[in-house]
């Protein structure tokens, strides 16, 4: 709901509990605090994020096996903390520790591995490397399409996905085409007026607007 304050203190009251009920080291605790870093990044607050998600990596690294999924998560999180904050190339050394555990642990096909290019691909956009984010977005496209529904909205975001890096090299057809395939899932997955739906109609104005 974005209240993220009331979000706050109802985790804060759950992690005294887990601290006073569990061992210092007990995954629990690594859940904990990921969601209060979690809150601290939805703020903007990106020092308080990294704060919270490197204490629940350091957990996680004690409790679990190498390559654990949570383990993977735990880099995930780092990673988009660091992306948020413009420092690119630690993104991308968290976002591929995380690719890796999830090659070990997941089929070639499971959808994390999808979300985990995107993630890639998202860094690249960023760094301006726009045929390095195509690539890492059509391997994202390319699990998405086999793993979930066609009216999936993790579908649309691959599609929107594209559609930014072709919008950004100037290949404004091509991106219109992207921007309306997510648009009509959108229109189908989610209620009239959630706001992807208000964010898909912008991107499309937006590109008839740079043709």
């Amino acid at each position: 709901m974005g209240d993220y304050s009331k979000a706050l203190e109802f985790y804060e009251k759950s992690h005294q509990i887990y601290e006073k009920a569990l061992p210092s080291n007990h995954p629990n605790l690594a859940s904990s605090y990921n969601n209060i870093g979690g809150v601290y990044d939805d703020m903007g607050d990106y020092s308080k994020a990294l704060e919270f998600y490197e204490k629940a990596h350091k957990i996680n690294e004690k409790a679990l096996p190498p390559n654990h999924p949570e383990l993977a998560t735990s880099y995930n999180n780092i990673g988009g903390v660091y992306n948020n904050m413009g420092d690119y190339s630690k993104a991308l050394e968290f976002y591929e520790r995380s690719h890796k555990i999830k090659e070990k642990a997941l089929p070639p096909n499971h959808p994390d591995l999808a979300i985990s290019y995107n993630s890639i691909g998202q860094v690249y956009n960023n760094m301006g490397d726009y045929s390095k984010a195509l690539e890492f977005y059509e391997k994202d496209l390319e699990i998405t399409k086999k793993a979930l529904p066609p009216n999936h909205p993790d579908l649309a975001t691959s599609y929107t996905s594209i559609g930014l890096v072709y919008n950004n090299t100037g290949d404004y057809s091509k991106a219109l085409e992207f921007y309306e395939k997510a648009h009509k899932i959108y229109e189908k997955a989610l209620p009239p007026n959630h706001p992807h739906l208000a964010i898909s109609k912008h991107d499309i104005g937006l590109t008839y607007e740079n043709m």
